[in-house]
């Protein structure tokens, strides 16, 4: 259920983009993009996918330099690895055959299908930025009839959002200006 648009090695860059879409009753469709490749996949409601991305990219504030998040394709898994190196973090997203055997294969076992590198500070407005449009656009009562098994993160969309403008010199204007929405 992948569909991989271009498949590039790690870039050095600050030209993030990054959606997420619900797209029908247990799938969202996610698009991430930085100037040398794209990668748009499918992902099921199988595990609240949304929410423990938003985890992972606010895991990259605490200690622990490295994140994981697994999307559960049916039955693919697609696992990036976050990992912080200063205030970059090189993304990389590879893809299993099999989640029901590939939990507890390494990263590397699994296909390179994507991945890049940029400041800690852009891949948090990023992913940020795609889950409040989520939020906008179904609310929490829409997003749970769609997402179907998990409601809306809006814990994990907060504590992200604090931790992205309490810590990053973000230029985006509503993080510089309103520090509490």
């Amino acid at each position: 259920m992948m569909d991989l648009i271009q498949s590039g090695g790690a870039r050095m860059a600050d030209d993030l983009q990054f959606s997420w879409e619900l797209s029908g009753s247990g799938w969202a469709t996610y698009r991430i993009a930085d100037s040398a490749s794209e990668q748009k996949g499918f992902v099921s409601y199988c595990t609240d996918a949304l929410a423990d991305l938003l985890h992972a990219v606010a895991g990259l504030y605490g200690h622990s330099p490295a994140q994981r998040v697994s999307f559960d394709l049916e039955p693919a898994e697609l696992r990036w690895r976050l990992l912080r190196q200063g205030t970059d973090v090189a993304i990389a997203i590879f893809r299993f055959p099999d989640m029901s055997t590939s939990w507890d294969s390494p990263d590397e076992a699994g296909a390179l299908s994507w991945s890049s590198t940029q400041p800690r500070s852009v891949l948090g407005h990023a992913v940020l930025e795609a889950a409040e449009t989520v939020l906008r656009t179904h609310g929490e009562t829409g997003y749970r009839e769609m997402w179907v098994l998990h409601p809306f993160p809006v814990a994990a969309l907060q504590d992200l959002r604090r931790l992205h403008r309490g810590n990053d010199d973000c230029g985006h204007e509503q993080c510089r200006n309103n520090l509490e929405h």
